[in-house]
């Protein structure tokens, strides 16, 4: 019987991988339009401190996205036992190198190396991360533009605009509240009008927070923690999450899954991110975009 028939998923896939393309190919068009005008590509400096396997994997994702779309790539690889001086040192040199446009340092760095003192040596002129204090602090001050926006949040939003969905006077909620994440999308959406609520770790009810949200950005870090009935009927969800979970049927033994439980946010959101494929494209993408910012800032100064 018809009535009997389960329902099909109501929620339009946010495609990050391929909105990431699309924007990959208006950089690569500005990039060359630069480096006809001015003789010059932008510049992105990317330091890695020892050899951790995800941190070398980043970092060669985002030289050949650089090499993609014309951007040059400065590499400085540095061994595990360097000194936080001589990573600083390296700093100012990227910082007084004008063919530097961006300077990225792939965290983490390793424990006897402080990387808030490195960080904060990062020229705010080339901080394509968007960490840099005066950075986040303009961006949380009204009527402020901070010179770079950091990229995952940057990417969160890029995403919403593109798939067509309103921000202005919607209630949003940020779950998660981390400095790279968390805290700056929600800062974000406030500069978009929404009304924002964050959910943590000390939050009570989460869910009944979540359930009244138009927009959910998950960025916990908990695996499937939003389940379907969390999510409000028609809501958009953007999933940070990337979290691995065992799976003796892969060959690499786990999957990897997003903050939400996809399959049951599938037919209750208006529109929702996969994992992977989602949030993860968009993150280079928009490092990308703000090398190519800060080039157009040195150029046209």
């Amino acid at each position: 019987m018809a009535s009997e028939q389960q329902q099909p998923p109501t929620a339009k896939i946010i495609d990050g991988k391929a909105i990431a393309q699309t924007i990959r190919k208006e950089i690569a068009a500005e990039v060359r339009s630069l480096s006809e005008t001015y003789g010059k590509a932008p510049g992105l400096a990317v330091v890695i401190v020892g050899s951790r396997r995800d941190s070398q994997s980043y970092v060669a994702t985002k030289r050949k996205a650089c090499a993609e779309v014309g951007i040059h790539s400065f590499d400085v690889d540095l061994p595990e036992d360097v000194s936080e001086a001589d990573v600083i040192q390296k700093v100012h040199d990227l910082n007084s190198n004008p063919g530097v446009n961006g300077i990225l340092v792939q965290l983490p760095l390793p424990k006897h190396i402080n990387e808030e003192n490195v960080l904060s040596e990062i020229s705010i002129q080339k901080d394509v991360d968007g960490f840099h204090p005066l950075n986040i602090g303009k961006l949380a001050m009204k009527g402020r533009q901070p010179l770079f926006l950091p990229c995952t949040p940057k990417g969160c939003l890029e995403l919403l605009s593109r798939s067509g969905i309103t921000i202005k006077g919607k209630k949003a909620a940020v779950v998660g509240r981390s400095n790279i994440v968390g805290l700056p999308v929600s800062l974000l959406l406030m500069k978009e009008d929404a009304t924002v609520t964050v959910v943590h770790s000390r939050t009570t009810n989460p869910e009944t927070i979540i359930r009244e949200a138009d927009i959910v950005i998950a960025a916990a870090g908990q695996a499937m923690m939003i389940k379907g009935d969390w999510i409000k009927p028609g809501a958009a969800v953007i999933d940070v999450g990337t979290n691995a979970v065992d799976d003796p049927s892969r060959k690499s033994g786990y999957r990897l899954v997003g903050d939400v439980d996809f399959q049951e946010a599938l037919k209750v959101a208006g529109w929702l991110t996969p994992v992977p494929g989602g949030v993860g494209p968009m993150t280079v993408a928009m490092l990308l975009k703000n090398t190519l910012e800060g080039a157009k800032r040195q150029l046209t100064q």
